[in-house]
């Protein structure tokens, strides 16, 4: 065995999961924007961006070099990290009005989601953990891109597409609550928080398909923007709702010891507080802005406990492959 397998093999425990940890520095960066703080905002952008370059360039080889490991992964809900991220880094994108690169994030993220979406879909199976939601994650982080750029490019049937992304992840959350098993929440390692995180990027996709409405794009009628605003408004109280029972359950079930998918914890987090700023905003309601600074920078400080963790495991790895 040549002395970097034990760096290889780390990476490769890594790699699946990883794409949390840009989803969750990516919504950060877009919590910390809506916030106001613009320069931490650029800076994680800047680490989101490396980290999506590195999982890209990992992505395209085992695609190339390793068919049959990609395969096995590509059927596992962790694949659908690849969508997520890449939405999320595009919607930051576009608040940078940096239009066309945001299309390109679209367009990729949207080639992925069927391919990726249908193999997840064919190995469903009955207790599955809480990547099981990263089905809802992904189609609405679809929604949260397509509605923020329709809004910055004035395209109606943008938006009309992404509110039919929007009802479609909401089944597709129904749908994973039969699959879930619900002794994740005292037993699960990081990603049960999904759970909850999928029904706070529900609330920003509402969020931004109401916020696209104005202007010169009239989208809605008064039925139906009340409609989505109630809806969304509820989307963000059943988010707030997981928030409490899991942050309770890991009082009561401590899990100290580190995880990659610990990053999935940090996602959730930072998405409940860019979706409170979110609907703050859009629906013109002062209640979730205060509370949503306040999670913003309880998920800043879980994003650099998640930083100093993985920053010691990779330095284990790293000491392991030197000289026996």
């Amino acid at each position: 065995m040549s002395a970097s397998s034990p760096l290889r093999a780390w990476w490769a425990r890594c790699a699946p999961a990883a794409g949390a940890a840009v989803m969750a520095t990516g919504i950060l960066s877009v919590g910390l924007h809506l916030a106001g703080y613009e320069a931490l905002s650029r800076v994680t952008l800047a680490l989101t961006v490396a980290a999506w370059l590195a999982l890209a360039a990992d992505f395209a080889v085992r695609l190339v070099r390793e068919r049959e490991r990609w395969r096995a992964e590509a059927g596992t809900p962790g694949a659908l990290t690849a969508v997520a991220a890449t939405a999320v880094l595009g919607t930051r994108v576009s608040e940078l009005g940096r239009q066309p690169l945001a299309a390109v994030s679209l367009a990729l993220a949207a080639l992925l989601w069927p391919v990726l979406m249908g193999r997840v879909l064919r190995h469903w199976e009955r207790r599955m953990p809480g990547a099981v939601f990263l089905c809802c994650v992904a189609t609405q982080a679809l929604a949260v891109l397509g509605a923020t750029l329709a809004a910055a490019e004035t395209a109606a049937w943008l938006a009309h597409t992404a509110l039919v992304l929007f009802w479609l992840g909401l089944v597709l959350y129904a749908l994973m609550l039969f699959r879930f098993d619900w002794r994740q929440i005292a037993e699960g390692a990081g990603d049960q928080w999904v759970a909850g995180g999928a029904l706070a990027i529900s609330a920003l996709a509402g969020a931004r398909l109401v916020a696209a409405d104005g202007g010169t794009l009239y989208l809605w009628n008064a039925d139906d923007r009340g409609a989505l605003r109630t809806v969304t408004v509820t989307l963000l109280v059943l988010a707030l709702g997981w928030y409490a029972v899991l942050l309770a359950a890991e009082v009561r079930w401590p899990r100290p010891r580190h995880d990659v998918r610990r990053w999935a914890t940090v996602f959730p987090m930072g998405m409940t507080a860019a979706a409170m700023l979110s609907v703050a905003d859009a629906l013109g309601v002062t209640w979730p802005e205060g509370a949503g600074k306040v999670l913003l920078w309880i998920a800043v400080a879980a994003w650099l406990a998640a930083c100093v963790a993985a920053s010691a495991t990779a330095r284990a790895a790293l000491r392991s492959t030197g000289p026996r």
